[in-house]
């Protein structure tokens, strides 16, 4: 227990710092915006971010893997039994679009399990914090608040069978085919936002499921994933019953559905 309150009181400080820099760029609107081969956006923010939080993780002797710092071969990563896995700047787009909507994840993953989480959203001031051992924390404005797990799982067949489901989406990459699965529930109310955003809502019992039809990588869920967990509920395959797991030979998330 002492040896996880550490890591995560690390992990909340690092996440508090990369917060801050992160918020010096924001505010002078100079992104220094770029493309990765795949399109997808890159800011100042993003490297800066980067550089903060594995010079602060670095201080811990585990490994870091970092959606900026990717190219650690699996043949190096596969023998780690409890490394950083972290996306220093989720929702890059929402970021550009200046709506609020991005976080910092930061996970501690023991073999391919995220066991514990930090998710802040610099922009709202507010972070969430947890794993089993220790529960589930959010800290908005100088405030703590213990967040009460679900008191049973739910079953997924007997959730999306459900009048009235909450849905959240992604604001940014709400696939055809997520599209065509939440058509075919009974009467929900969607809503969509950014980043990790979408499973603090589910945290928050804001809401029901969270669908990702579309391609994901593992530093997108793991933070969240393990804040999930010890609030009794789960990041899980199509299938409803299997879990995400973390350190594949190759990153990408499987689809998912969270509830």
């Amino acid at each position: 227990m002492r040896q996880m309150e550490k890591f995560l009181s690390i992990a909340q400080e690092t996440a508090l710092e990369a917060g801050r820099v992160i918020m010096e760029v924001y505010r002078t609107g100079d992104f220094g915006e770029t493309h990765k081969p795949d399109e997808s956006p890159l800011t100042r923010a993003d490297s800066l971010s980067h550089s903060t939080i594995t010079r602060l993780l670095g201080k811990t002797g585990l490994p870091v893997l970092s959606e900026e710092g990717k190219d650690i071969e699996y043949h190096t990563r596969k023998d780690w039994t409890l490394f950083w896995l972290i996306d220093p700047l989720d929702g890059t787009k929402e970021f550009i679009a200046r709506n609020g909507e991005f976080t910092i994840n930061i996970a501690l993953v023991q073999r391919n399990i995220a066991i514990a989480g930090v998710v802040h959203a610099p922009c709202l001031d507010r972070l969430y914090t947890g794993s089993r051992e220790s529960g589930v924390y959010r800290m908005e404005k100088g405030n703590s608040t213990r967040l009460a797990p679900l008191a049973e799982r739910r079953n997924y067949h007997d959730l999306v069978q459900q009048e009235a489901l909450r849905v959240i989406a992604s604001r940014s990459h709400l696939s055809e085919d997520t599209a065509k699965f939440i058509a075919r529930l009974r009467y929900c109310n969607l809503v969509q936002a950014g980043s990790a955003l979408k499973f603090t809502s589910l945290v928050e019992g804001q809401a029901d499921l969270y669908p990702r039809f579309s391609p994901s990588m593992e530093w997108d869920t793991a933070a969240a994933h393990a804040i999930l967990n010890a609030s009794g509920r789960g990041v899980y395959w199509v299938d409803g019953q299997s879990e995400l797991l973390y350190n594949k030979p190759n990153l990408i998330n499987p689809w998912f559905i969270a509830f």
